[in-house]
C-alpha cells in the first residue's frame, strides 16, 4: 500500500498492512519497489556513503569525548545512520525539522556544525543554534513534546496558504518507539489528522526505549497506529538509506501538496547504549546485537558500490581518512571552546526584559562577587 492509496482507501482501518519497504538488502543487492522508484547517480550514491561514514565517525568521537570526561552526556545514533541520512537528504530547503536529542545525522544533512551539538552536551550553550539558520529546531530532551510543536508549525504553514506552490514547505518530526506511548505524540497525531497538517512523523523504531523492549510499547506494529488516527502509516527498512530517502521524499511531497500527514516507521536498531549513562548489557542479549550487525547500514551500501564498480579501494580509503581527520579536528575545536560567562545563562530567556529574571541575575552576580573578597 502506498501513501496515496492509503489516503484513498474508503475503509482505512480495514486496509491490509504494507510490507517492509526495502530497496537495498543487507547483502548490498538493489531491489525495486513499484511504488518507490529511486534513480540515483553514482555521484549521489558516493555522497550518501560519505554521509554515513562521516556521521558515524562524529558520533563515535563524541562517545569517546564523553568517556574521557569532556562531555556530560551523549546519545549515540550508532546503527541508525541510514534512517537519519536517508530522511535528512530527502528534505527540501524550506522544510522544517523538529528533532529529539539523537538526530545528529539529520543535523549533518542540514549543514549544522557538529561542534554546536558538542557545545550543548559540554554545557557551554543553553540551546546551541538558531533554528531558522538551518530550518532545524533545537534538540528536545522532553520525550515526545516536539511532535506537538511540529504539528502546530505545520498547521501554521497550512494557514499561510503556500501548499501546492513553489513556496510550499513540509514539516518532519522525529521521535523514537518509546515516545509513541507519550500523550503528546498521540495528541499531535490527532491535531495533524483532523486539520490535515502538512507533516511527516518519522519514528525511528530502534527496538528499545532505554531498557524497555518494543513489545512493552505496543501490541501492533507502530506504523499501524496511524490508521486509527486516519492517515497513512508505512514501515521502511531503517537500515536502508535508499529506502529511507525514497519513502521520506514521497511523504514530504505529499505534505507540501496538501495531502496531509504520514507516519513513517523506520525499523532499525540502536547498536549502542541509550546514552553514555546506560549499560545495555544489563537488559539485552549479545546475540541480538550480533544479528543486527549483519544488517549494518554502511556495509550494505559499500557492498552495493563494490559489486557495481561505483567506487574503488582508493575512494573508500579516502573517505575513512577524511572522517578521521574531521573527527580529530572536531575534538580539537571542542576542547578549545571557551567556557561561557556565568551570567550569560540569564540571556535570551525571554525576548524582552523580565523583572524576575533581572532579580535572579542581580542576586547571582552578588554571589559571584562574594568570591572576590
Amino acid at each position: 500500500m502506498t501513501i496515496d492509496s492509503a489516503r484513498e482507501a474508503p475503509g482505512l482501518t480495514e486496509a491490509p498492512p504494507p510490507e517492509l519497504i526495502q530497496l537495498l538488502t543487507p547483502e548490498g543487492i538493489r531491489v525495486e519497489h513499484p511504488d518507490y522508484p529511486l534513480d540515483l547517480s553514482p555521484e549521489e550514491i558516493r555522497g550518501l556513503y560519505r554521509d554515513l561514514v562521516m556521521v558515524r565517525k562524529v558520533d563515535l568521537e563524541a562517545v569517546a569525548l564523553t568517556r574521557q570526561g569532556e562531555l556530560g552526556l551523549w546519545a549515540s545514533l550508532l546503527g541508525q545512520e541510514a534512517a537519519q541520512v536517508g530522511s535528512g537528504r530527502a528534505l527540501a530547503e524550506r522544510d522544517m525539522v523538529f528533532p529529539t536529542y539523537r538526530e545528529h545525522g539529520v543535523a549533518w544533512c542540514r549543514g549544522l556544525d557538529p561542534l554546536r551539538l558538542l557545545a550543548l552536551f559540554r554545557g557551554l550553550s543553553n540551546c546551541g543554534w538558531d533554528p531558522a539558520e538551518h530550518n532545524f529546531h533545537l534538540y528536545t530532551i522532553v520525550i515526545g513534546s516536539q511532535t506537538l510543536h511540529a504539528a502546530g508549525y505545520a498547521m501554521g504553514v497550512q494557514r499561510d496558504g503556500v501548499l501546492g506552490t513553489e513556496n510550499a514547505a513540509g514539516t518532519i518530526a522525529y521521535f523514537g518507539d518509546g515516545a509513541t506511548s507519550q500523550g503528546d505524540v498521540n495528541e499531535a497525531f490527532v491535531f495533524a489528522s483532523v486539520f490535515n497538517a502538512p507533516i511527516v512523523f518519522f519514528c525511528q523504531n530502534n527496538q528499545w526505549a532505554i531498557s524497555e523492549p518494543l513489545e512493552k510499547q505496543s501490541r501492533i506494529p507502530l506504523y499501524k497506529r496511524a490508521q486509527g488516527f486516519g492517515f497513512p502509516g508505512l514501515r521502511v527498512d531503517g537500515n536502508d538509506v535508499f529506502a529511507c530517502l525514497a519513502v521520506t521524499r514521497r511523504a514530504l511531497e505529499a505534505a507540501r501538496t496538501g495531502q496531509g500527514p504520514t507516519l513513517i516507521e523506520a525499523y532499525t536498531y540502536r547498536m549502542g547504549a541509550h546514552t553514555t549513562t546506560d549499560d545495555p548489557t544489563r537488559y539485552r542479549l549479545a546475540a541480538e546485537l550480533e544479528s543486527w550487525k549483519l544488517k549494518d547500514p554502511i556495509e550494505r551500501v559499500k557492498a552495493y558500490m563494490v559489486k557495481n564498480e561505483l567506487a574503488d579501494a582508493a575512494f573508500f580509503d579516502e573517505v575513512d581518512a577524511e572522517a578521521k581527520r574531521y573527527a580529530t579536528d572536531l575534538r580539537r575545536r571542542c576542547l578549545e571552546m571557551p567556557d561561557p560567562e556565568p551570567l550569560a545563562i540569564f540571556e535570551n530567556v525571554y525576548a524582552e526584559g523580565h523583572s524576575l529574571i533581572s532579580e535572579e541575575q542581580r542576586r547571582f552576580a552578588e554571589y559571584l562577587e562574594s568570591f572576590d573578597d
